[in-house]
């Protein structure tokens, strides 16, 4: 594999563990109360954060301490959580401890990788070329695709599922982490 794409993998995996990071302690927190979230209410989520990245990227000023790059990490983190989600289903009360929660987190981040992978090579590290504000509109993108196709029942005629939009928010946002953090 080419030097660049390593690196990218390795900043990749490093940005992954700094999310895991968060998402554990969260767990510590709250358990894993997001099993009670419908897929319609996880878009929203994600669309909540990924329009105040965009706000702040427009505005240049937040009146709420946390910047884009929290945001961005909360894009991972309730991407993988969708990604469980469209998996597991929803429930009415919380059936998972946070050692379950870690071992799904785990695969879907992996999935995730190994489709940046692939994708990376293809495009040939293209994404490093990108500006920030170029993912999050990307983001918002997959997340109207979603709500259509959430709105069709999860039906699609030629176009990618749900589960493929929320692995390349992830990737996006991912991207994102690594350029804020370099």
């Amino acid at each position: 594999m080419e030097q660049s794409l390593l690196h990218t993998e390795q900043q990749f995996r490093d940005a992954m563990a700094s999310c895991r990071d968060i998402f554990s302690k969260k767990l510590q927190d709250y358990g894993a109360s997001w099993r009670i979230l419908r897929a319609s209410s996880l878009t929203d989520q994600l669309y909540i954060k990924a329009k105040r990245i965009r706000s702040l990227e427009i505005q240049k000023e937040a009146w709420v301490e946390e910047g884009i790059l929290p945001e961005f990490i909360a894009l991972i983190n309730y991407g993988i959580v969708g990604l469980i989600q469209l998996d597991k289903g929803f429930v009415d009360e919380v059936d998972m401890n946070p050692e379950e929660a870690l071992q799904l987190y785990d695969t879907y981040a992996d999935k995730s990788l190994q489709l940046m992978l692939r994708k990376n090579h293809d495009y040939n590290e293209a994404w490093r070329g990108m500006r920030v504000s170029s993912y999050t509109d990307l983001i918002l993108t997959k997340l109207q695709r979603i709500k259509e196709i959430e709105n069709s029942n999860g039906q699609t005629i030629v176009s990618e599922g749900i589960d493929s939009n929320y692995m390349d928010i992830i990737n996006y946002a991912t991207f994102g982490v690594i350029k804020l953090t370099e």
